[in-house]
């Protein structure tokens, strides 16, 4: 059996903007005041009176080929288990290598440790077989997709398989693991 390789979706036709994701996550992860590891983000396309308007929950994209990983001077970006793209705080000088190097602004500086931070697919909880993300378990519109691409039975396998999706910037050449159906 191939090694878990997780990914996630984002439902652009059921996801309202609530904004349920980002307090979660605050929470789960006790993020610091000011700051996001996701947020929403809204466009509108077309002209009046023939509009429409996408809302998208946005993190993190875990890339395949992650170029914060890639220009981190210390170690402290890296692939960790599942695919995922992680931040050893103790290891982490507060350069920002990596956040100029991420072309979806995903990264910050917390202020209360000078580490960079960022979205984790909630770790934590999937290192100990809570197979959802926190923002994933609250959204009431049930807009948020996780799981296991390498897994074809999987929930966010069978939703790719079915539905037309994108990845934001795919010319970065990042392969995201962070779709959107549309």
């Amino acid at each position: 059996m191939s090694p878990v390789r997780y990914a996630m979706a984002i439902d652009t036709r059921t996801c309202v903007g609530c904004t349920a994701c980002v307090t979660a996550c605050k929470t789960e992860n006790d993020v610091a005041e000011g700051f996001a590891r996701d947020w929403i983000t809204t466009t509108l396309t077309g002209h009046f009176p023939d509009l429409s308007l996408e809302i998208r929950s946005e993190r993190c994209n875990h890339c395949d080929d992650a170029p914060c990983v890639t220009v981190c001077p210390t170690g402290a970006s890296y692939v960790g288990p599942g695919g995922i793209v992680l931040v050893a705080h103790d290891k982490c000088s507060g350069c920002k290598a990596c956040i100029a190097a991420c072309p979806y602004d995903a990264r910050f500086v917390d202020p209360r440790t000078g580490a960079v931070d960022k979205c984790t697919f909630c770790v934590h909880r999937t290192s100990i077989g809570i197979p959802t993300t926190a923002c994933q378990a609250v959204c009431p519109t049930e807009s948020i997709h996780f799981g296991d691409l390498n897994d074809p039975d999987s929930a966010i396998s069978r939703i790719l398989s079915r539905r037309e999706h994108f990845t934001l910037l795919p010319e970065a050449g990042t392969s995201p693991r962070h779709y959107y159906l549309k």
